[in-house]
């Protein structure tokens, strides 16, 4: 079964053609990194100009590089919640023309979800599971069960405030570092020191806060710059991440001893973090198994659009008796 697929839900304009949910005959990304490093993050309506210019030809590249045709595809997956809703309608446009025009049945796929099933393309995942997305505009965990074939993913928790991406830019930004945020902060802080010892936010449950730590770096280098102090940007970039990370290690660590899971997923953005990356290895002493997404699967691409719809047909009929939605429905996404 091939599926073609597009994801615009943010800054990243990509389509992928994926076979069973595994093998990527094509993903392309066109990113518009560059472009909005001059605003110190993402503009909207900027973000849905250039998709509206580069989903066409990222299209025929992903086409020309799979060496497929329209009359190959069985399905068009296509990212429809959440993200920015002018880049969202971009793909959403395009995909349901395509669809219509050829007959082949369209199938919304939600983001996060896209980000949760990017470790299924590459590895044989044994459930239970629970998976962390953190990226720009999430941070959330989910628990993942199996029940004839089918994968339930159910919601544990979520960012109260700030997702962490979004706090990694923020606090950038009061450094003076460029955007994207976060693999500035993750360089700078290999030659820093943890001498803020920034106090850890008290949520109950599985959910996360960001914005206290957020603020209290902001506060903390505007005071210095008020009473003309240096700042060592390498030492305020090794507490923000050493202490962001550790809610994330402390809220895992307490879901795999409350679930007794022996699988850990990681995904989204923020995932490519090498910190994150080192201090998660740690676990195997807990689990069995953490997996982290190829980093070309990290981001926002659509492979990961590809393979959710995949699992999520498999989830709807086993493969069986696949569900299909009518072309001329599409009107419904």
């Amino acid at each position: 079964m091939k599926i073609l697929a597009f994801e615009t839900s943010c800054d990243e304009t990509s389509v992928a053609i994926v076979e069973d949910g595994k093998k990527v005959l094509s993903n392309i990304i066109s990113t518009q990194i560059d472009i909005h490093k001059e605003y110190g993050g993402v503009v909207p309506e900027i973000a849905s100009r250039h998709h509206i210019e580069n989903i066409l030809p990222v299209f025929m590249e992903a086409l020309e590089k799979s060496k497929c045709s329209l009359n190959d595809i069985d399905y068009i997956a296509v990212t429809n919640t959440p993200g920015l809703i002018g880049s969202l309608l971009v793909g959403l446009m395009f995909a349901k023309s395509i669809s219509y025009a050829n007959k082949i049945p369209l199938l919304p796929v939600n983001h996060i979800e896209g980000h949760i099933f990017s470790n299924f393309i590459e590895n044989d995942i044994q459930l239970p599971a629970i998976s962390l997305v953190v990226s720009g505009g999430h941070t959330n965990l989910y628990y993942l069960t199996e029940k004839d074939s089918s994968i339930n993913i159910e919601l544990l928790g979520e960012t109260l405030d700030d997702a962490i991406g979004e706090s990694y830019d923020k606090v950038a930004r009061v450094l003076g570092l460029p955007y994207p945020g976060g693999p500035e902060i993750d360089k700078l802080s290999l030659n820093g020191e943890d001498t803020l010892k920034i106090k850890k936010p008290n949520v109950e449950g599985y959910d996360f806060s960001f914005s206290g730590i957020k603020t209290f770096v902001t506060n903390y280098v505007n005071n210095q710059k008020m009473k003309n102090n240096n700042i060592s940007k390498e030492n305020v970039a090794k507490s923000f991440q050493e202490t962001v990370i550790e809610v994330l290690y402390d809220k895992v660590s307490k879901v795999i001893e409350d679930k007794k899971v022996k699988t850990v997923l990681v995904a989204g953005g923020v995932s490519a973090n090498k910190r994150l990356r080192e201090k998660f290895e740690s676990l195997k002493n807990k689990v069995e198994n953490i997996y982290f997404p190829k980093f070309e699967y990290c981001t926002d691409n659509a492979a990961m659009i590809a393979a959710a719809a995949y699992y999520n047909l498999k989830k709807e009929k086993n493969l069986k008796n696949m569900y299909e939605i009518d072309a001329k429905s599409t009107k419904e996404i």
